[in-house]
């Protein structure tokens, strides 16, 4: 298991906001991974595992989520704020030259840092997500984002998890919902198993057009001579297939993976997936 260490900074906001980073070859640009709704830094392990040593991987965790803090204003949790609170984290660290690996939320982030600090881009994967949220991915994610719940042990937590995921993840099985389990939630002080979350992320999502608030077609249009990958899940609600095939020829430089069997999303550690991901980190120069 690669080794990583902690690390902080503060928002704009004063809030104290987490990530992981993993050490690697100083000569390669680094990988920032920016992780989905009610996602954490552990949904990198098994990438960041894999790449580390090849490059530096920093996995951050959004405000609200993991050991990131809590905001006190839920109307904070929007795309725009995780935006400026990541860039403020790419000037203190002088990443003048990295990889950005946005899955679902971290991938409309992604856009928008393309959009606003593109010179400092060596190339960008977005992981099952567009210009183009899906309806039925959106309401799917409304249905169970910032619900409470609570398990008293790590197999009925990933009960509630197989319930929720098994038309995503149709060949999973106990092993698999498991480790998604620990994945998503953490043990509270009371000895139940929680969502790694705040609750009130789901506020600003719930209002229309909270997903995203912007028109990202022009931040798409930003990354035209980027380096760029982009992996659909085959079972996808969230990326679309017309959008897929929209942005490939807006992006006509941009390689794209269908990972087969699997909705959203893809935890970039299928087959496909890794072939794909060192095809796009090959092409980009050290």
């Amino acid at each position: 298991m690669a080794a990583y260490s902690d690390g902080y900074w503060w928002s704009n906001d004063n809030l104290r906001l987490h990530y992981r980073d993993y050490a690697g070859d100083t000569a390669r640009p680094p990988i920032l991974c920016i992780p989905g709704l009610t996602r954490n830094a552990r949904d990198f392990e098994g990438v960041a595992e894999r790449l580390a040593g090849q490059n530096r991987v920093i996995c951050v965790e959004l405000r609200g989520r993991g050991d990131s803090a809590y905001s006190k204003d839920p109307m904070s949790y929007v795309p725009l704020t995780y935006a400026q609170d990541l860039d403020r984290l790419i000037g203190e660290l002088a990443l003048d030259r990295l990889i950005l690996f946005g899955t679902s939320l971290g991938g409309i982030v992604s856009m928008l840092l393309a959009a606003t600090a593109r010179d400092r881009l060596a190339g960008v994967l977005l992981n099952d997500v567009g210009p183009v949220i899906e309806q039925a991915g959106l309401e799917r994610i409304r249905t169970y984002v910032g619900r409470p719940g609570a398990w008293p042990t790590w197999i009925h937590a990933a009960r509630a998890v197989a319930e929720l995921n098994g038309e995503v993840y149709p060949s999973y099985g106990l092993e698999q919902w498991l480790r998604m389990a620990k994945q998503l939630y953490r043990l509270n002080a009371q000895g139940r198993i929680v969502p790694d979350y705040d609750a009130k992320i789901a506020e600003p999502f719930r209002a229309p057009g909270g997903e995203a608030g912007v028109d990202l077609w022009p931040a798409l249009d930003a990354m035209v001579d980027l380096p760029m990958l982009i992996v659909r899940g085959e079972r996808s609600d969230v990326l679309g297939a017309g959008t897929l095939t929209q942005m490939k020829k807006r992006l006509p430089n941009a390689k794209s993976v269908v990972v087969p069997g699997v909705g959203h999303t893809p935890t970039l550690e299928e087959p496909a997936a890794v072939r794909a991901i060192d095809r796009f980190l090959a092409a980009i120069p050290g």
